[in-house]
């Protein structure tokens, strides 16, 4: 038997209850990223980014000119263009190298030049916007109207316009973009300390001495004993009790720096100014906390009935983790292809004939290893290359599922580079998730339709149960928590360690009501989660699973006017505002309307639970 055959009959036998079109993809995919695309060596990598340096002056040839003429205009857009495109590939690759391994030192320090290279070109270009303010609305409009090379700028020169209020001189964008390297030291000096420093204990389980860090904790946080469980909860969050000061330095120099921000460009409060970039009322982000709150009763139902699964009295935090119900079946990375092949078949046959070539590629990093970054993510940064992607897959559903979001994520890429010049292929995060919970969504409906048993139909339920606790619910509180740490901030309030463990603790009790115990030590979960970080990012999880809902709902009906309305949301990339992009194709995001159909949904999956457990 060759290699290929070993490989489809393992694809075989983990697809047996699939169609025979997603058992015939029985390719796997290559394990290991071949970054040779973006750069050959280290030393070219290096060579084009003096190169880029070399070109930073270049730009300032049209300083004071932008006003001559339309042709002169595009000419200084396009120069910019051109360094971003290129900032973009230098990024991408030192991002890489340097996630491969985090204790290399060579690699870090790549990345902290990627870092500053960008604050480099931001630099450079801080101009560019207050410059085209002094031309004024009726001269810019003019020019896009007379010069059909402007066309690909015309989003981003609009919006230049709506965004003067909150834009400064050239001296002002200037310094606001020379910051751009130590306003993110926080982030750099928690991700230093928590993946590196930190002396993260090692415990003994059954399975063996564990280290107890992101990885460990991640990987064993659901291991069957329960005693077990609370002794991995108490390690982990133990030793970020130790360190609850530092870390609370850094989560408070982050808000602070989101402050500066939003006082330096005149919004009156962090969340606005976190919004205003991709055109996001406020009152969508109030709005979802508001009706998740609203929707806590069908959640607190949702762990009595996981208490009663998993024949606990009380359900303590630490017992969120174990899956209530099982599915004995494993996946090599040939089985999670050819099942998530068969998975998107509502979205088309180009999508899956583009996702069956791109997954052959070797554009992933499948495996955890030493040192290596933890969890998951799609980089999209080379346009002219394609997109690369971080895994940490095992063998089982969740690394199933994991495989299908991120290839979601590098299909939007995909589509998005197909149909926007790199001028637009920006998309907002705000619609970046909705293509890889989607992914998630078709995955499970998939095999929830080919099961044939009572207890794999209760497995794929309780993963939509999951999907919606993890990604709706626990985003939106997370999103409620940093909402709260930066009203705090603006009051004036000293924002410590300790206060933020007391205003997590006391939203997770809300979240969690009487059907959860939680313990006071589990407050400091805060420390846990990078994307506190990035500026109010972890609420359009939540959004999006919002949206996905929407659009997998609409999609499995079969009609095409409905596949391709999302697509179209795809292949928009950054041409328009998010929640424009999302009105287009028949979803209004500034209503309770999105976030009440997840409850109606959540509520539906429990009573389909409820009725098969009799």
């Amino acid at each position: 038997m060759t290699d290929i055959d070993r490989r489809a009959a393992l694809a075989l036998a983990a697809a047996a209850t699939l169609p025979a079109a997603a058992q015939a993809a029985e390719a796997a995919p290559p394990a290991v990223w071949d970054l040779h695309e973006l750069f050959a060596t280290p030393e070219a990598w290096n060579s084009e980014r003096e190169a880029v340096i070399a070109a930073l002056p270049g730009l300032a040839a049209y300083k004071g000119h932008l006003g001559e003429s339309a042709a002169t205009l595009r000419a200084a857009l396009q120069a910019n263009s051109d360094l971003n495109r290129r900032l973009g590939r230098l990024y991408t690759y030192a991002s890489s190298r340097a996630n491969e391994n985090l204790q290399d030192a060579p690699n870090q320090e790549r990345r902290q030049l990627a870092v500053a290279l960008a604050a480099q070109v931001s630099e450079a270009g801080a101009w560019i916007s207050p410059e085209l303010l002094t031309l004024g609305e009726s001269k810019i409009r003019a020019f896009l109207a007379g010069d059909a090379g402007l066309a690909k700028f015309r989003f981003q020169l609009l919006d230049v316009v709506r965004n003067q209020p909150h834009t400064l001189d050239a001296a002002g964008e200037g310094l606001l973009a020379s910051a751009m390297q130590p306003l993110s030291g926080p982030q750099e000096i928690r991700s230093q300390l928590v993946l590196s420093d930190m002396p993260w204990p090692e415990i003994e389980l059954a399975q063996g001495k564990v280290r107890i860090d992101s990885q460990g904790y991640a990987r064993v946080r659901a291991v069957p004993d329960r005693a077990e469980r609370k002794r991995v909860f108490d390690a982990f969050f133990g030793t970020f009790k130790s360190y609850e000061s530092s870390l609370g330095a850094a989560l408070s120099a982050q808000v602070q720096a989101n402050l500066f921000n939003a006082k330096a460009r005149r919004y009156p409060n962090a969340l606005a100014a976190a919004l205003a970039p991709t055109n996001i009322p406020e009152g969508v982000y109030r709005t979802l906390v508001a009706e998740t709150r609203a929707g806590l009763p069908v959640l607190h139902r949702y762990f009595g009935l996981r208490a009663r699964l998993m024949k606990l009295r009380d359900l303590a935090y630490y017992d969120l983790y174990p899956e209530i119900t099982r599915l004995d079946r494993k996946f090599d990375l040939a089985a999670m292809r050819a099942t998530t092949l068969e998975a998107v078949k509502p979205l088309g046959p180009d999508y899956g004939a583009l996702l069956a070539k791109s997954t052959l590629s070797p554009w992933m990093h499948a495996f955890p290893q030493k040192g290596k970054a933890a969890g998951a993510y799609m980089d999209p940064g080379a346009y002219d290359v394609h997109p690369y992607l971080l895994l940490n897959l095992s063998d089982d559903f969740d690394s199933l599922s994991t495989f299908a979001h991120e290839w979601g994520h590098a299909m939007h890429s995909l589509l998005t580079a197909s149909a926007q010049p790199f001028e637009t292929s920006n998309y907002a995060t705000f619609i970046a998730e909705i293509a890889s919970i989607l992914n998630e969504l078709l995955l499970v409906e998939t095999l929830y339709r080919a099961a044939r048993s009572r207890e794999e139909k209760l497995f794929y339920l309780d993963r939509v149960c999951e999907l919606l606790r993890t990604t709706f619910y626990r985003q939106a509180m997370f999103g409620e928590f940093e909402l709260a740490i930066h009203e705090t901030a603006e009051k004036g309030d000293a924002l410590s360690g300790a206060k933020m463990t007391n205003i997590y603790t006391g939203i997770l009790a809300a979240y969690h009501g009487s059907a959860v115990k939680v313990d006071p030590l589990y407050g400091l979960e805060w420390a846990y989660p990078q994307h506190f970080y990035y500026n109010f990012y972890v609420y359009q999880y939540a959004t999006c699973v919002a949206a996905a809902t929407y659009f997998s709902n609409r999609i499995l009906t079969g009609k095409t006017a409905d596949r391709d309305a999302y697509l179209g949301v795809l292949k928009a990339g950054g041409s328009d505002y998010p929640v424009e992009i999302l009105k287009r194709a028949g979803l209004d995001m500034t209503t309770p309307a999105p976030y009440r159909a997840v409850v109606a949904k959540f509520t539906r999956t429990l009573d389909a639970m409820e009725k098969l457990l009799g």
